[in-house]
Protein backbone atom coordinates (compact mmCIF):
# COMPACT_ATOMS: atom_id res chain seq x y z
CA UNK A 1 0.00 0.00 0.00
CA UNK A 2 1.52 3.17 -1.29
CA UNK A 3 0.67 5.97 1.29
CA UNK A 4 2.54 9.04 -1.13
CA UNK A 5 1.40 8.10 -4.57
CA UNK A 6 -0.26 11.44 -4.40
CA UNK A 7 2.15 13.82 -3.18
CA UNK A 8 1.82 16.57 -5.51
CA UNK A 9 -1.82 16.09 -4.91
CA UNK A 10 -3.96 18.96 -4.34
CA UNK A 11 -4.83 18.02 -0.86
CA UNK A 12 -4.52 20.75 1.87
CA UNK A 13 -1.32 20.34 4.55
CA UNK A 14 -2.87 18.79 7.76
CA UNK A 15 -2.45 20.39 10.71
CA UNK A 16 0.97 18.92 12.05
CA UNK A 17 1.41 20.86 15.66
CA UNK A 18 1.89 18.65 18.78
CA UNK A 19 3.15 15.03 18.18
CA UNK A 20 2.88 12.31 15.34
CA UNK A 21 0.86 9.99 15.34
CA UNK A 22 2.12 6.61 17.31
CA UNK A 23 2.47 4.43 14.42
CA UNK A 24 1.99 4.23 10.20
CA UNK A 25 -1.51 2.62 8.77
CA UNK A 26 -2.17 1.40 5.77
CA UNK A 27 -4.48 3.91 4.39
CA UNK A 28 -7.00 4.11 1.63
CA UNK A 29 -6.93 8.34 1.18
CA UNK A 30 -7.39 8.32 -2.49
CA UNK A 31 -7.23 6.18 -5.07
CA UNK A 32 -3.75 6.25 -6.03
CA UNK A 33 -3.00 4.95 -2.04
CA UNK A 34 -3.54 1.60 -4.16
CA UNK A 35 -0.74 0.25 -6.04
CA UNK A 36 -1.98 -0.56 -9.76
CA UNK A 37 -0.90 -4.57 -8.61
CA UNK A 38 -2.47 -3.77 -5.34
CA UNK A 39 -5.73 -1.93 -7.33
CA UNK A 40 -5.76 -5.51 -9.67
CA UNK A 41 -5.61 -7.86 -6.38
CA UNK A 42 -8.58 -6.05 -4.42
CA UNK A 43 -10.67 -7.00 -7.83
CA UNK A 44 -9.59 -10.21 -7.29
CA UNK A 45 -10.33 -10.44 -4.07
CA UNK A 46 -13.58 -9.21 -3.93
CA UNK A 47 -14.96 -11.34 -6.91
CA UNK A 48 -13.33 -14.55 -4.28
CA UNK A 49 -15.24 -12.72 -1.62
CA UNK A 50 -18.39 -12.54 -3.81
CA UNK A 51 -18.50 -16.28 -5.01
CA UNK A 52 -17.29 -17.33 -1.65
CA UNK A 53 -18.39 -15.50 0.91
CA UNK A 54 -18.43 -18.23 3.97
CA UNK A 55 -14.73 -18.89 3.41
CA UNK A 56 -13.95 -15.36 5.22
CA UNK A 57 -16.73 -15.22 7.59
CA UNK A 58 -14.69 -14.69 11.01
CA UNK A 59 -11.64 -12.51 8.72
CA UNK A 60 -12.55 -9.67 11.15
CA UNK A 61 -13.22 -11.48 14.37
CA UNK A 62 -12.74 -9.45 17.54
CA UNK A 63 -11.92 -6.16 15.22
CA UNK A 64 -14.31 -3.29 15.40
CA UNK A 65 -14.36 -0.46 12.93
CA UNK A 66 -15.67 3.36 13.42
CA UNK A 67 -17.76 4.77 10.51
CA UNK A 68 -17.20 8.69 10.91
CA UNK A 69 -19.97 10.41 8.55
CA UNK A 70 -20.37 14.06 8.00
CA UNK A 71 -22.99 13.15 5.28
CA UNK A 72 -26.13 11.30 5.14
CA UNK A 73 -26.06 7.70 3.27
CA UNK A 74 -27.86 4.51 2.16
CA UNK A 75 -25.33 2.38 0.16
CA UNK A 76 -22.06 3.60 1.81
CA UNK A 77 -23.43 2.82 5.23
CA UNK A 78 -25.43 -0.15 4.93
CA UNK A 79 -22.74 -1.54 2.38
CA UNK A 80 -19.65 -1.18 5.32
CA UNK A 81 -21.79 -2.50 8.05
CA UNK A 82 -22.88 -5.27 6.51
CA UNK A 83 -19.49 -5.98 5.24
CA UNK A 84 -17.95 -5.86 8.79
CA UNK A 85 -20.77 -7.46 10.18
CA UNK A 86 -20.20 -10.85 7.34
CA UNK A 87 -16.35 -10.46 7.73
CA UNK A 88 -16.89 -11.23 11.92
CA UNK A 89 -16.06 -7.60 12.79
CA UNK A 90 -18.45 -4.86 14.79
CA UNK A 91 -19.10 -1.41 13.70
CA UNK A 92 -19.71 1.71 15.58
CA UNK A 93 -21.46 4.56 13.37
CA UNK A 94 -21.65 8.19 14.42
CA UNK A 95 -23.00 11.35 12.21
CA UNK A 96 -22.42 14.72 11.94
CA UNK A 97 -19.55 17.28 12.01
CA UNK A 98 -16.39 15.82 12.63
CA UNK A 99 -14.20 18.32 14.57
CA UNK A 100 -16.56 20.67 15.81
CA UNK A 101 -17.15 19.98 19.14
CA UNK A 102 -13.48 18.74 20.10
CA UNK A 103 -10.44 18.95 17.65
CA UNK A 104 -10.13 17.04 15.10
CA UNK A 105 -6.76 15.05 16.26
CA UNK A 106 -8.21 14.53 19.32
CA UNK A 107 -11.01 12.65 17.74
CA UNK A 108 -8.37 10.88 16.00
CA UNK A 109 -6.39 10.13 18.87
CA UNK A 110 -9.37 8.40 20.85
CA UNK A 111 -10.24 6.70 18.17
CA UNK A 112 -6.99 5.60 18.03
CA UNK A 113 -7.06 3.82 21.59
CA UNK A 114 -10.38 2.16 21.07
CA UNK A 115 -11.16 0.87 17.05
CA UNK A 116 -9.05 -1.25 14.74
CA UNK A 117 -10.20 0.87 11.49
CA UNK A 118 -12.18 4.11 10.48
CA UNK A 119 -14.35 4.55 7.45
CA UNK A 120 -14.92 8.12 6.68
CA UNK A 121 -17.32 10.16 4.81
CA UNK A 122 -16.81 13.75 4.85
CA UNK A 123 -17.08 16.83 3.17
CA UNK A 124 -13.46 17.98 2.70
CA UNK A 125 -10.58 15.64 1.52
CA UNK A 126 -8.37 17.55 4.51
CA UNK A 127 -10.60 15.96 7.36
CA UNK A 128 -9.66 12.24 6.02
CA UNK A 129 -5.75 13.75 5.76
CA UNK A 130 -6.11 14.86 9.32
CA UNK A 131 -7.35 11.58 10.52
CA UNK A 132 -4.85 9.23 9.03
CA UNK A 133 -2.00 11.64 10.41
CA UNK A 134 -3.13 11.18 13.99
CA UNK A 135 -4.42 8.37 13.65
CA UNK A 136 -2.13 4.59 14.00
CA UNK A 137 -5.09 2.75 12.51
CA UNK A 138 -6.19 2.13 8.76
CA UNK A 139 -8.09 4.91 7.67
CA UNK A 140 -10.88 4.46 4.85
CA UNK A 141 -12.15 7.87 2.77
CA UNK A 142 -15.71 6.26 2.04
CA UNK A 143 -15.96 9.86 -0.24
CA UNK A 144 -14.73 13.15 0.26
CA UNK A 145 -15.08 16.28 -2.09
CA UNK A 146 -11.87 15.22 -4.35
CA UNK A 147 -12.48 11.51 -4.27
CA UNK A 148 -14.65 8.48 -4.19
CA UNK A 149 -12.16 5.22 -4.19
CA UNK A 150 -15.07 2.74 -3.03
CA UNK A 151 -17.26 4.00 -5.34
CA UNK A 152 -14.47 3.38 -8.26
CA UNK A 153 -13.46 -0.14 -6.98
CA UNK A 154 -17.10 -1.41 -7.19
CA UNK A 155 -17.45 0.27 -10.35
CA UNK A 156 -14.77 -1.61 -11.77
CA UNK A 157 -15.56 -4.67 -10.26
CA UNK A 158 -19.20 -4.79 -12.40
CA UNK A 159 -17.46 -3.63 -15.69
CA UNK A 160 -14.99 -6.38 -15.14
CA UNK A 161 -17.91 -9.05 -14.41
CA UNK A 162 -20.10 -7.58 -17.67
CA UNK A 163 -17.48 -7.62 -20.28
CA UNK A 164 -15.32 -10.58 -18.48
CA UNK A 165 -12.15 -8.20 -18.41
CA UNK A 166 -11.23 -4.53 -18.73
CA UNK A 167 -7.93 -4.02 -20.64
CA UNK A 168 -8.75 -2.06 -23.91
CA UNK A 169 -12.65 -1.14 -22.82
CA UNK A 170 -13.63 2.63 -22.87
CA UNK A 171 -15.51 4.68 -19.93
CA UNK A 172 -16.96 7.74 -20.97
CA UNK A 173 -18.52 9.69 -17.77
CA UNK A 174 -21.01 12.35 -18.55
CA UNK A 175 -21.79 15.58 -16.00
CA UNK A 176 -19.59 17.13 -13.37
CA UNK A 177 -16.41 17.12 -13.00
CA UNK A 178 -16.82 15.43 -9.68
CA UNK A 179 -15.00 13.49 -6.98
CA UNK A 180 -16.49 10.18 -8.83
CA UNK A 181 -15.27 11.34 -11.92
CA UNK A 182 -11.57 11.78 -10.48
CA UNK A 183 -11.78 8.24 -9.00
CA UNK A 184 -12.70 6.77 -11.96
CA UNK A 185 -9.93 8.38 -14.49
CA UNK A 186 -7.11 7.38 -11.88
CA UNK A 187 -8.69 4.05 -11.65
CA UNK A 188 -9.11 3.43 -15.37
CA UNK A 189 -5.71 3.54 -17.16
CA UNK A 190 -3.89 1.66 -14.41
CA UNK A 191 -6.49 -1.06 -15.68
CA UNK A 192 -5.74 -0.54 -19.24
CA UNK A 193 -8.93 1.45 -20.32
CA UNK A 194 -9.58 4.41 -22.28
CA UNK A 195 -11.26 7.16 -20.07
CA UNK A 196 -13.42 10.35 -21.55
CA UNK A 197 -15.35 12.60 -19.25
CA UNK A 198 -17.97 15.15 -21.23
CA UNK A 199 -19.12 18.21 -19.15
CA UNK A 200 -20.32 21.54 -19.22
CA UNK A 201 -17.84 24.71 -19.49
CA UNK A 202 -17.22 25.73 -16.15
CA UNK A 203 -17.63 22.13 -14.64
CA UNK A 204 -14.45 20.55 -15.77
CA UNK A 205 -12.53 18.74 -12.91
CA UNK A 206 -10.02 19.20 -10.41
CA UNK A 207 -6.60 19.85 -13.36
CA UNK A 208 -4.21 18.37 -11.00
CA UNK A 209 -5.98 15.25 -10.68
CA UNK A 210 -6.27 15.22 -14.59
CA UNK A 211 -2.63 15.95 -15.14
CA UNK A 212 -2.30 12.65 -12.71
CA UNK A 213 -4.40 10.18 -14.81
CA UNK A 214 -3.33 11.47 -18.19
CA UNK A 215 0.51 10.83 -16.68
CA UNK A 216 -1.14 7.04 -15.66
CA UNK A 217 -2.64 6.78 -19.59
CA UNK A 218 0.60 7.65 -21.14
CA UNK A 219 2.11 5.08 -19.66
CA UNK A 220 -0.29 2.70 -20.19
CA UNK A 221 -0.79 3.00 -23.40
CA UNK A 222 -4.24 4.60 -23.38
CA UNK A 223 -6.41 7.47 -23.59
CA UNK A 224 -7.64 10.45 -20.94
CA UNK A 225 -9.94 12.84 -22.93
CA UNK A 226 -11.82 15.64 -21.22
CA UNK A 227 -14.63 17.40 -23.61
CA UNK A 228 -17.47 19.82 -23.37
CA UNK A 229 -19.35 17.26 -26.14
CA UNK A 230 -21.24 14.55 -24.44
CA UNK A 231 -21.61 12.50 -28.02
CA UNK A 232 -17.70 12.51 -28.85
CA UNK A 233 -17.10 11.19 -25.24
CA UNK A 234 -19.82 8.61 -25.62
CA UNK A 235 -18.28 7.38 -29.17
CA UNK A 236 -17.25 4.13 -28.81
CA UNK A 237 -17.80 3.78 -25.34
CA UNK A 238 -18.11 0.21 -23.57
CA UNK A 239 -19.75 1.85 -20.43
CA UNK A 240 -21.63 5.15 -19.71
CA UNK A 241 -21.48 6.95 -16.43
CA UNK A 242 -23.42 9.71 -14.97
CA UNK A 243 -23.83 11.35 -11.27
CA UNK A 244 -26.39 13.78 -10.24
CA UNK A 245 -25.94 17.31 -11.56
CA UNK A 246 -25.71 19.14 -7.72
CA UNK A 247 -24.41 17.09 -5.51
CA UNK A 248 -25.00 17.43 -1.70
CA UNK A 249 -24.49 20.43 -0.45
CA UNK A 250 -24.64 22.27 -3.88
CA UNK A 251 -28.90 22.37 -3.65
CA UNK A 252 -28.53 26.01 -3.81
CA UNK A 253 -26.88 25.78 -7.22
CA UNK A 254 -30.06 23.32 -8.94
CA UNK A 255 -31.62 25.48 -11.10
CA UNK A 256 -28.33 26.91 -12.12
CA UNK A 257 -26.49 23.29 -12.63
CA UNK A 258 -29.80 22.28 -14.78
CA UNK A 259 -29.33 25.12 -17.28
CA UNK A 260 -26.09 24.22 -17.62
CA UNK A 261 -26.54 20.41 -17.76
CA UNK A 262 -29.52 20.37 -20.02
CA UNK A 263 -27.32 18.77 -22.84
CA UNK A 264 -25.99 15.99 -20.86
CA UNK A 265 -28.85 14.09 -19.61
CA UNK A 266 -27.99 10.27 -20.89
CA UNK A 267 -31.05 9.21 -22.42
CA UNK A 268 -32.23 7.09 -25.15
CA UNK A 269 -31.05 9.11 -28.06
CA UNK A 270 -27.60 9.77 -26.16
CA UNK A 271 -27.03 6.47 -25.41
CA UNK A 272 -27.67 4.98 -28.37
CA UNK A 273 -24.39 6.63 -29.37
CA UNK A 274 -22.33 4.03 -27.41
CA UNK A 275 -21.35 0.40 -28.68
CA UNK A 276 -24.81 -1.71 -29.00
CA UNK A 277 -23.61 -3.97 -26.19
CA UNK A 278 -22.63 -0.65 -23.78
CA UNK A 279 -24.18 -0.55 -20.10
CA UNK A 280 -25.19 1.88 -18.48
CA UNK A 281 -24.06 3.10 -14.62
CA UNK A 282 -24.41 5.44 -12.00
CA UNK A 283 -23.55 5.69 -8.13
CA UNK A 284 -27.28 6.34 -6.90
CA UNK A 285 -29.10 8.00 -6.40
CA UNK A 286 -30.52 9.12 -9.53
CA UNK A 287 -32.62 11.93 -9.84
CA UNK A 288 -34.59 10.53 -12.79
CA UNK A 289 -35.67 12.78 -15.74
CA UNK A 290 -32.31 15.25 -14.95
CA UNK A 291 -28.96 13.38 -15.34
CA UNK A 292 -30.64 10.20 -16.50
CA UNK A 293 -34.29 9.30 -17.84
CA UNK A 294 -36.31 7.02 -16.73
CA UNK A 295 -36.16 4.53 -19.68
CA UNK A 296 -32.22 4.32 -19.60
CA UNK A 297 -32.57 3.40 -15.41
CA UNK A 298 -34.41 0.57 -16.53
CA UNK A 299 -33.43 -0.61 -19.32
CA UNK A 300 -31.63 -4.44 -19.48
CA UNK A 301 -28.26 -2.92 -20.33
CA UNK A 302 -28.35 -0.27 -16.88
CA UNK A 303 -25.57 -2.07 -14.32
CA UNK A 304 -26.83 0.25 -11.61
CA UNK A 305 -27.71 -2.05 -9.13
CA UNK A 306 -25.06 -4.55 -10.18
CA UNK A 307 -23.06 -1.22 -8.75
CA UNK A 308 -25.02 -1.31 -5.59
CA UNK A 309 -24.62 -4.86 -4.65
CA UNK A 310 -20.57 -4.98 -5.32
CA UNK A 311 -20.40 -1.50 -2.94
CA UNK A 312 -20.33 -4.65 -0.24
CA UNK A 313 -17.84 -7.07 -2.11
CA UNK A 314 -15.17 -4.34 -3.18
CA UNK A 315 -15.42 -3.08 0.31
CA UNK A 316 -15.32 -6.46 2.14
CA UNK A 317 -11.96 -6.93 -0.02
CA UNK A 318 -10.68 -3.38 0.60
CA UNK A 319 -11.09 -4.43 4.86
CA UNK A 320 -9.27 -7.72 4.09
CA UNK A 321 -6.59 -6.06 2.65
CA UNK A 322 -5.90 -2.92 4.61
CA UNK A 323 -6.73 -5.12 8.33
Amino acid sequence: MNNHSLAASPVPAVDDAGPPPRVAAADLLRDLDLTSDELRSLLDLAALVKRSPRDYAHSLNGKSIALLFEKPSLRTRLTFELAIKQLGGDSLFTEGPVGVREPLKDVARNLDRWVNGIVARVFSQATIADLAHWSGVPVINALSDLFHPCQALADMQTIRERFGGLGGLKLAFVGDGNNVAHSLMLCAPRLGMDFALACPPGYLPNPDIVAQAQGLAAVAGVSIVITHSAEDALAGAHAVYTDVWASMGQEQEGAIRRRAFHDFQVNDALFALARPDAIFMHCLPAKRGEEVSDSIMESGRSAVFDQAENRLHAQKALLLMLL
